[in-house]
C-alpha cells in the first residue's frame, strides 16, 4: 500500500528508464534490510554516528520503524522520502534511498536531498537519474524553489553524482554532522528552478550530459 497524504507532488511515482522512484511499502522491510546489511562498508563511513551495531540498526524490524517516521514527515510534509529501484529483466528491485527532507515553504521552499545507493548498482547513473526525477518534481509539482545537498568532502561518488548534474558548490561546513564517530566537515551544493528551467529540467539536462559523453 502506498502512502497517503495532503503534502503537494506527494506521494508520486517517478520512472525513467529502469529506475523508478516510489513511496516505500511495508512490504520492503527485508530487501531494506538485505541491501543495507551487504552494503555496510559501501555505507557506513558517510552516514550518522550509530547507536548500536550495523545490523541491529539496518533489521527488517528497524526499518518498520523508519518506514513510520518517513511515513509522518512526507504527511506533514517536510519531507518526500523515495525507495530507489532499479527494473532488470522486467523485476523491480530496492536498490536505494533519496529523500527531500527539512521542506520549508513560504519565502525559502527548500529542502536537502541526501541519498544512498546499493554499490552493485553504482557507475551506472542510477543515482544521478534519480536525483534529477526528484528534483525536477519538487520544481513543478513540489512547490520548491531551491534543493541543497551537504557531502563529506572526501566521499567523491556522492560528489561526482551532483557535480555531474551541475549543482553549484557554494559553502565549506566545518564540523557539520557527527558521522561516522565525529564531526565531520561538509561541502555544500545547491540548484535553484532558475539554473534548470531553460534547460527543460534536470533531467533533460542529464540526458544531454549522457548523450554527448557517450557520442566523445
Amino acid at each position: 500500500m502506498l502512502w497517503s497524504g495532503e503534502a503537494p507532488g506527494w506521494p508520486v511515482v517517478l520512472a525513467d528508464g529502469p529506475v523508478v522512484l516510489r513511496p516505500y511499502r511495508r512490504s520492503d522491510a527485508r530487501a531494506w534490510s538485505h541491501v543495507r546489511r551487504i552494503n555496510e562498508s559501501w555505507l557506513a563511513k558517510w552516514e550518522p554516528t550509530p547507536y548500536g551495531s550495523w545490523h541491529e540498526l539496518n533489521s527488517p524490524a528497524t526499518f518498520r520503524a523508519v518506514y513510520a517516521d518517513l511515513r509522518r514527515s512526507a504527511r506533514r510534509g517536510t519531507a518526500m522520502p523515495f525507495a530507489v529501484c532499479v527494473v532488470d529483466d522486467g523485476r523491480e528491485r530496492l536498490a536505494g534511498q533519496l529523500t527531500l527532507g527539512n521542506i520549508v515553504r513560504r519565502a525559502f521552499c527548500s529542502a536537502y536531498a541526501g541519498y544512498w545507493v546499493d554499490s552493485r548498482v553504482a557507475g551506472r547513473g542510477v543515482m544521478p537519474t534519480a536525483l534529477a526525477l526528484a528534483v525536477d518534481h519538487a520544481f513543478r509539482s513540489g512547490g520548491l524553489h531551491r534543493i541543497e545537498v551537504n557531502i563529506r568532502p572526501e566521499n567523491t561518488p556522492s560528489r561526482r553524482v551532483v557535480e555531474k548534474l551541475g549543482f553549484r558548490e557554494e559553502a565549506y561546513h566545518p564540523r557539520y554532522l557527527h558521522i561516522d564517530g565525529a564531526w565531520r566537515d561538509h561541502v555544500g551544493y545547491a540548484l535553484t528552478s532558475e539554473d534548470v528551467a531553460g534547460e527543460g529540467g534536470l533531467l533533460a539536462r542529464w540526458h544531454r550530459l549522457q548523450a554527448a559523453a557517450s557520442s566523445s
